[in-house]
């Protein structure tokens, strides 16, 4: 639901939309995408915070891993609501309210699925028939976009780039929110930790290309396809206050027809799942390697997935509870996927500056997005809320300016690492 449930909130800022989409896609998330994995491949498909430790130091990776952390378990919550959400809403025609039981029985049969994939390797049989999704999810989007070109084009005539960067209904800034809302559809920082576990699987660097850039371009197609088509529904006068899981099966079933419809909202439920299953399976294993828990042993599986799955459940119940609860949990695993990725995005800096590349390519996405995390988490109430505490509330002079500075830091140390632990680096050989 990633490039789907972001992009259809993101395009709220106005066309504009489908100009950042792409570009973004194309210079940071498949180029962050194609370097994760091709730098593996080169370092024996090492894992991602095995990379930084090598090429950003001992330092880094204890951040790195908190964030690391924080974010597996916000995938694994996201991709428990909003699948869970679209199959009541959607499937089951019925309200996804807090107070209806059969909410809570979807949460709960998507997380026995989660934990029978954690003691039985059942995503080894499952597995077989993600890509048939996968093609569904593609083919859904092709199919939208002929529905937006052949019908919904002529909502799109009276599109407008005047005020191009303030057109959104609550005046939000498009720096940073838009780029926080997107998330997925332009870049995730959770595609490093799989891009480095896909590269054990690839037999030739030649087929790197086709494996992380260009597969990250079709997430960013699938990505415009349903903002195209959310934008066309709002133009015909949905109310832009509904629910991301709302607008799936609208857009669906209006472009695609009541079984095309269907078949794609399928997709959407069962591809997120796979990625929370994947979430939460590798944030147990991190939480075992740290504690030295035997994850050989059955029962030590379960209580570690238990101590994951309860403060989930208490997450999901305030995200439901709560009138901006699924906002508040999208933008927090927003900031943590976007802001996770600025990691792998001075550990490819550092490795393109030591091998004699042009090291900007991956440097300037890498400052930008430091930029927009930290400007917003410094800004938002579900974070610092320093504009407000300083006197300068409505206005982000204060979290712009503070994270200009943390970003100039940023730049410092790539140059400084890279310069001085060169000859370590390239002398770490990762077992």
């Amino acid at each position: 639901t990633g490039p789907i449930f972001g992009p259809i909130q993101g395009i709220l800022f106005g066309p504009v939309a489908f100009i950042t989409i792409p570009i973004g896609c194309v210079i940071a998330g498949s180029m962050h995408d194609y370097f994760s994995g091709m730098i593996s491949m080169r370092n024996g498909g090492a894992q991602m915070p095995k990379l930084i430790r090598k090429y950003l130091g001992n330092k880094v990776i204890k951040a790195y891993n908190f964030f690391l952390w924080i974010l597996m378990f916000l995938v694994g919550v996201v991709f428990v609501y909003t699948p869970g959400d679209l199959i009541v809403t959607q499937v089951l025609s019925q309200e996804a309210a807090v107070s209806n039981p059969t909410v809570w029985i979807v949460y709960g049969l998507i997380f026995l699925y989660y934990l029978v994939a954690t003691l039985f390797p059942i995503d080894a049989i499952i597995g077989r028939i993600y890509p048939i999704f996968g093609g569904f999810l593609i083919l859904s989007a092709v199919g939208i976009f002929a529905g937006v070109m052949l019908d919904g084009g002529a909502n799109l005539t009276n599109l407008s780039f005047s005020g191009m960067f303030s057109q959104h209904p609550q005046k939000l800034p498009f720096i940073p929110v838009f780029f926080i809302t997107v998330a997925c559809g332009i870049m995730s920082g959770f595609h490093a930790t799989q891009a480095t576990l896909i590269s054990r699987t690839i037999k030739s660097e030649k087929e790197g290309r086709t494996t992380f850039f260009n597969m990250m371009l079709v997430e960013g197609f699938i990505a415009m396809c349903w903002a195209a088509g959310a934008m066309v529904l709002f133009g015909r006068g949905t109310d832009m206050t509904t629910a991301p899981t709302i607008m799936v099966g609208l857009v669906s079933k209006t472009f695609l027809g009541p079984i095309g419809g269907m078949i794609a909202i399928i997709g959407v439920i069962v591809l997120p799942i796979t990625s929370g299953d994947t979430a939460f399976r590798s944030l147990r294993l991190m939480v075992a390697e740290q504690f030295n828990i035997d994850q050989k042993v059955s029962r030590n599986r379960i209580i570690t997935t238990a101590c994951l799955f309860v403060p989930a459940v208490f997450v999901l119940y305030y995200a439901k509870s709560s009138p901006q609860g699924f906002n508040i949990l999208w933008r927090y695993f927003a900031f943590t996927n976007q802001f996770v990725a600025t990691f792998a995005l001075a550990t490819i800096s550092v490795y393109l500056y030591i091998t004699g590349k042009n090291y900007l390519v991956s440097l300037i996405p890498g400052v930008f997005y430091f930029f927009v995390t930290l400007s917003f988490i410094f800004h938002a109430p579900i974070g610092l809320n320093l504009d407000k505490l300083v006197g300068m509330e409505g206005s982000y002079t204060a979290s712009y300016a503070l994270a200009a500075l943390f970003c100039v830091g940023y730049v410092l140390f790539v140059r400084k690492h890279s310069t001085t632990q060169k000859d370590q680096i390239l002398n770490n050989v990762i077992s």
